[in-house]
């Protein structure tokens, strides 16, 4: 007799929080109690009177165990909303990164041409380096990573996901 067993996806959760002291530790604390992973985090405030903050989430997690970090997300106070943006279907995702090159003769030259090809835009340039910002989607940085490591890659920097969903819905 087989067992299925449920497999781990990634989800991209949206948490709607009141911007006071300590509520990402909660949230984080939550997930460590429970030995959930958070691939990628980010916060920011989306209310002029900066009251309100977005916590952007990227774990992955069966079903069952998906279902219950959303319901533990929503009994802590300070959260008004928890919305599963890869559940409820098509999203915009997006992650910025700031990589530095050695760029000296010819691979100062092939830098150049891969960063043309992938959009990234020179923000400093010395004789002997780059730093490009690149942004798009987890695929698109990485192979960018990955081309620039053959290059002459010295560091990275990545903001992590951030993500909305598409229509007139909000979160």
């Amino acid at each position: 007799m087989h067992i299925k067993s449920e497999t781990a996806e990634r989800h991209t959760l949206a948490v709607i929080v009141d911007n006071e002291p300590g509520i990402l530790a909660r949230i984080a604390g939550l997930f460590t109690a429970r030995g959930y992973n958070i691939e990628s985090l980010t916060v920011s405030e989306i209310t002029a009177d900066k009251a309100v903050s977005r916590i952007t989430i990227v774990t992955s997690a069966s079903k069952p165990m998906l279902e219950q970090i959303v319901a533990q997300l929503d009994r802590l106070v300070p959260v008004h909303k928890v919305r599963d943006l890869t559940a409820e279907g098509p999203h915009v995702e997006r992650e910025l990164a700031l990589v530095k090159v050695r760029g000296v003769g010819d691979h100062r030259i092939e830098a150049l041409r891969l960063a043309d090809v992938y959009r990234a835009r020179v923000v400093d340039a010395t004789t002997s380096s780059f730093v490009f910002e690149v942004t798009g989607g987890i695929e698109k940085i990485d192979k960018f990573v990955e081309l620039m490591s053959e290059v002459g890659l010295i560091e990275v920097a990545r903001t992590g996901i951030v993500a909305i969903g598409r229509g007139n819905e909000t979160a």
